[in-house]
């Protein structure tokens, strides 16, 4: 064999290995991806806070991790993994009843059987006042939103109407939940209610949430941007390039730093 001829096949060689490299490099890349994508899909699922109604907890802009397994229904292929049911004072996103394709973040507050009512804003759980420091009470500080409302600070203390943006269902449903003054949740449903209780739209207006929407529960804050309280209104492809503009533009001095990473209780 001439050198020529160890020469060529040591090239051949050569870029038959590259081949194999490149072909092995590409399969490691679609695996990663696969993985990946099966993570974000089933195990963790991001979230962009777009209203007030969980302040201080959640703020406007805040960008959420979201666990969807642990408040799933155990899965038999997946004995390893770990469930439980929903607890109150949970923080939890669902699927808001009646319509199915708009999620929300709440604060669970009552399971089945629990006795509910508000008292001035209070929430007593069968019969005690809960101490919740996360809560905002309705004060007096010139908004007429913040002021006192007898129907949303006295639940359910008055009837249900549509002046207070109930839904059509729940103003007929509510008075046959209604035990000795109390709300009493029904078995497979839980109750929820925004921490900012005097700018949330929640199940004193439209009801239960059932036990089945119910996605998961947001771990920590991943990014948090300042975004203005009417910018989920803006939902024109106009207005939306605008806004993402100036994120690219503001991403550094608009940023929330402090909350990267803020664990969410």
């Amino acid at each position: 064999m001439t050198m020529e001829s160890v020469e060529k096949e040591e090239t051949s060689a050569q870029v038959e290995e590259q081949k194999e490299t490149a072909l092995e490099s590409l399969a490691s890349i679609a695996s990663v991806l696969a993985v990946g994508l099966f993570v974000m899909t089933f195990v963790f699922q991001n979230f962009e806070i777009p209203s007030a109604s969980m302040v201080k907890t959640l703020l406007i802009g805040d960008h959420v991790l979201v666990d969807r397994i642990s408040l799933a229904p155990p899965a038999k292929w997946a004995p390893f993994t770990y469930y439980r049911d929903v607890k109150r004072g949970d923080i939890i996103v669902f699927l808001k009843p009646g319509e199915p394709d708009l999620f929300l973040v709440k604060r669970a507050i009552g399971i089945p059987g629990d006795h509910i009512h508000l008292r001035n804003g209070v929430v007593y759980l069968n019969g005690v006042a809960q101490n919740e420091p996360y809560a905002a009470m309705p004060v007096s500080d010139g908004n007429p939103q913040h002021d006192f409302n007898a129907y949303r600070d006295d639940f359910p203390s008055i009837p249900p109407d549509p002046m207070y943006q109930v839904t059509a269902s729940w103003q007929y449903e509510l008075p046959t939940h209604i035990q000795n003054g109390d709300l009493v949740v029904p078995p497979g449903k839980i109750f929820a209610m925004g921490d900012n209780r005097p700018d949330s739209l929640d199940g004193r207006y439209w009801g239960f949430v059932p036990r089945e929407n119910i996605v998961g529960r947001p771990m920590f804050v991943y990014w948090s941007f300042e975004t203005p309280a009417d910018q989920i209104d803006k939902q024109s492809i106009g207005e939306r390039l605008s806004f993402m503009g100036h994120i690219l533009i503001h991403i550094f001095d608009q940023t929330r730093w402090k909350r990267t990473f803020h664990v969410i209780r």
